[in-house]
């Protein structure tokens, strides 16, 4: 039983890296469509790349992934961007992006998911959200002044990360996530590689107004209903306001 058991601890730890490669291939080809093939001039796509070869993703399979992106040779993206809107459990509104090329068969699966039991349900709620640029960063010096970095970059707000945040920012690092108007995420992406700084995300995306307060209990209740959502293939992103 031992024995039965361990290979199926390998089994969904083997779908999990594939599912987590998977959706970082799909990053990568969004990156491309949408700011070109050249990562020096595309800041959310050197982040995506430079992810997947932290996951260990062959050279050949990341420049497949931008040529197709990028509709560079026979294979163009088919991919299709969808935004649901819904509540985890507790009243807590949730913005999930989806990255598809079968729309009809996603989009029922979705809603299955908000609607099962008494995880969540859809409705309307951007409105509780801010659409902004996100730059997530870190730098191996310490003690820095981040609102100073912010400033001079050209963000808005910026808040500390750890590890804990955002397991692509190293242990004993300075994190950041630096939050400006989507106009200017290049800038900032580009301001904080040339001095010093290591960019993991630069996206678009989604800051809650106001956050949901939740004790323990509730927490874990809208910590299983999020990563039902995270594990489902085509979910891109997850925005929720806690």
């Amino acid at each position: 039983m031992g024995r039965q058991w361990l290979q199926a601890k390998r089994e969904v730890a083997h779908l999990k890296k594939g599912q987590a490669v998977g959706k970082i291939v799909k990053e990568i080809m969004v990156a491309a469509k949408l700011g070109g093939a050249e990562p020096e001039n595309n800041a959310r796509l050197a982040a995506a790349v430079d992810k997947a070869k932290r996951a260990s993703v062959t050279r050949e399979v990341i420049d497949r992934a931008i040529k197709k992106g990028a509709g560079i040779g026979g294979e163009k993206l088919t991919l299709t961007s969808v935004m649901f809107e819904g509540y985890a459990p507790h009243k807590v509104p949730v913005i999930v992006e989806v990255l598809t090329d079968n729309q009809n068969r996603t989009a029922p699966e979705i809603r299955v998911l908000f609607k099962s039991g008494q995880l969540g349900a859809p409705g309307s709620n951007k409105f509780l959200f801010d659409h902004v640029g996100l730059v997530e960063a870190y730098s191996s010096e310490a003690d820095l002044d981040l609102e100073g970095a912010a400033i001079e970059a050209g963000a808005n707000e910026v808040e500390a990360l750890s590890h804990k945040d955002n397991d692509s920012i190293p242990e004993n690092s300075t994190g950041a996530r630096f939050t400006t108007d989507r106009s200017s995420t290049h800038s900032v992406s580009q301001w904080l590689t040339q001095n010093g700084w290591h960019v993991v995300t630069s996206e678009t995306g989604y800051v809650a107004k106001k956050r949901v307060e939740l004790t323990s209990e509730q927490q874990g209740d809208v910590g299983i209903f999020l990563q039902a959502l995270e594990d489902h293939d085509d979910v891109h992103r997850v925005w929720a306001a806690v």
